[in-house]
């Protein structure tokens, strides 16, 4: 059975997503994972999308989510990947772990800053939640 994994931001619009796009690109064999934001932003930063499109990661159902939808969810793991989301995430009552790996949020740069972050959520990010999920 495939193990849950939810990466939190703050807005849910770049880092999140961009990490929920390359876990369920890449570790799709044992994990699933969703993305959300403690208070987000309703929509997906234009730049991420497009850098996700021309990698091939982009799906349809990716969307900007509130916290709200998915807090009685069962995840494996938590992640926060923003400095904000750590400090203000909620408890999760059906977590059983939660993480924090922060990044430095891309929105408002240069198009190099997103791929620059994409390789980071990849190299960083990914072997850590295998480690975690993927035994």
């Amino acid at each position: 059975m495939k193990k849950n994994v939810l990466i939190l931001c703050t807005g849910n619009s770049c880092r999140s997503i961009m990490a929920e796009a390359l876990v369920n690109a890449k570790l799709s064999d044992c994990v699933e994972a969703q993305s959300s934001g403690v208070k987000a932003s309703g929509k997906v930063n234009p730049k991420a999308q497009a850098l996700l499109e021309k990698k091939g990661l982009w799906k349809e159902e990716y969307h900007s989510k509130l916290i709200d939808s998915v807090i009685n969810t069962s995840y494996d793991l938590v992640v926060t990947v923003c400095d904000n989301a750590k400090e203000t995430c909620p408890m999760f009552p059906k977590a059983v772990k939660t993480i924090h790996v922060g990044f430095e949020d891309p929105s408002g740069k240069e198009d190099a800053e997103y791929e620059k972050t994409l390789n980071l959520l990849e190299n960083d990010l990914l072997p850590i939640i295998k480690k975690e999920l993927c035994l």
